[in-house]
């Protein structure tokens, strides 16, 4: 019998935590999907826009850690009008399948509700499909679509949003 791993959560940044963000989605996404250097560069890019206009009083980060490292991430990101964008959902292989997912979709969703906001986009990729099945339990709708080669291999982005009930 295996032993359940032990998984923290945090919701704080701690120096560090931004360039290992980037590295997790680096090698994940460039073993699963095949995404070249330019991925990590974006991810990078954007990480830092996220640290420019982080607020703690209406951004939140779900750091995921098990024995001292970070597995996971996904934060909420506060857009204009109004809007949040969810951003960086990721989970290393082995600490998928046990609800994890999910956990972080409902904490996600009850900060979101808690702060008010008026509606929520992310974007996704072709090949995610356990995350978008996720994103729609939780009420996402895809709204558009388009080929490209971005990250160098072909592939749709997508957007999805999520509208007040």
């Amino acid at each position: 019998m295996s032993e359940k791993p032990s998984i923290s959560i945090r919701y704080n940044l701690n120096p560090g935590d931004l360039g290992q963000v980037a590295a997790l989605h680096g090698k994940i996404y460039a073993e699963e999907h095949g995404f070249g250097m330019g991925f990590e560069a974006y991810v990078m890019e954007s990480l830092l826009e996220f640290y420019r206009q982080y607020n703690t009083n209406k951004d939140r980060v779900w750091v995921v850690e098990s024995h001292g490292k970070m597995i996971g991430f996904l934060l909420l990101m506060h857009r204009q009008d109004e809007q949040a964008q969810l951003r960086y959902f990721i989970l290393e292989k082995a600490y998928r399948g046990m609800g994890l997912g999910k956990r972080l979709m409902e904490e996600w969703m009850g900060f979101y509700q808690e702060k008010g906001y008026r509606g929520a986009y992310l974007y996704t990729t072709s090949g995610l499909d356990p995350a978008v099945r996720l994103y729609e339990r939780f009420g996402f709708k895809k709204i558009s679509q388009v080929k490209s080669r971005n990250f160098g291999v072909p592939l749709l982005e997508m957007l999805y949003r999520l509208y007040p009930s």
